[in-house]
């Protein structure tokens, strides 16, 4: 059986396909299978974004479907931003605006300004069977930016064990231990017993 990822995302489809690559024939994202999907994230949860998605790519392609999504919850913030993580400070604003949102809410917040990254996976198969799971990362809120790589709230985000914020991290050191992968194993045990 194929799989198909709802994304165009290469490092996520990248981490997908050497997680799940022994369950499926061939893993492919939404472009390789000629899908163009645009799925409005109205859910109020994790979970409830990427059921959507996947649901969504499931039936256009009468295939199996993964999607995911994922923010980031911080502690003092009462969860924020959650699911609106990707568009924090505005729906036209990108990862810069959204940093700076975050630490002039932050700036008088004592340390550690406690926070994880979340990450929900949903895969549809084409007669209705869904497997969901659930990841996530802890670690801490800086006020200033360390690191060159990553994306997103990367640069902002401390993980005590590695001393690290994850854009001072390889692609190699955060894909072990970020909230994705974390989701994807409890994703793979849960396939590991349904086949």
């Amino acid at each position: 059986m194929n799989l198909i990822i709802a994304s165009n995302n290469t490092h996520k489809i990248d981490e997908i396909r050497a997680i799940l690559a022994p369950y499926f024939d061939r893993i492919l994202s939404q472009r390789e299978a000629g899908l163009v999907l645009e799925v409005e994230e109205t859910g109020e949860t994790f979970l409830e974004n990427a059921l959507l998605k996947a649901r969504g790519a499931a039936r256009a392609l009468g295939a199996a479907a993964l999607a995911d999504d994922s923010g980031l919850c911080v502690d003092c913030l009462d969860g924020a931003p959650g699911v609106y993580s990707a568009r924090f400070a505005g729906p036209q604003h990108d990862d810069a605006d959204n940093n700076r949102k975050l630490v002039g809410l932050l700036a008088a917040v004592p340390a550690p300004r406690t926070a994880r990254f979340v990450s929900a996976a949903a895969l549809v198969y084409p007669d209705g069977r869904e497997i969901t799971a659930l990841g996530t990362a802890e670690g801490e809120i800086l006020l200033e930016p360390r690191g060159q790589d990553g994306f997103g709230y990367d640069p902002l985000f401390y993980y005590p064990p590695l001393d690290k914020t994850f854009a001072q991290m390889s692609f190699e050191e955060k894909n072990r231990i970020s909230h994705r992968h974390n989701c994807l194993m409890a994703l793979k045990k849960q396939l590991d017993g349904v086949l």
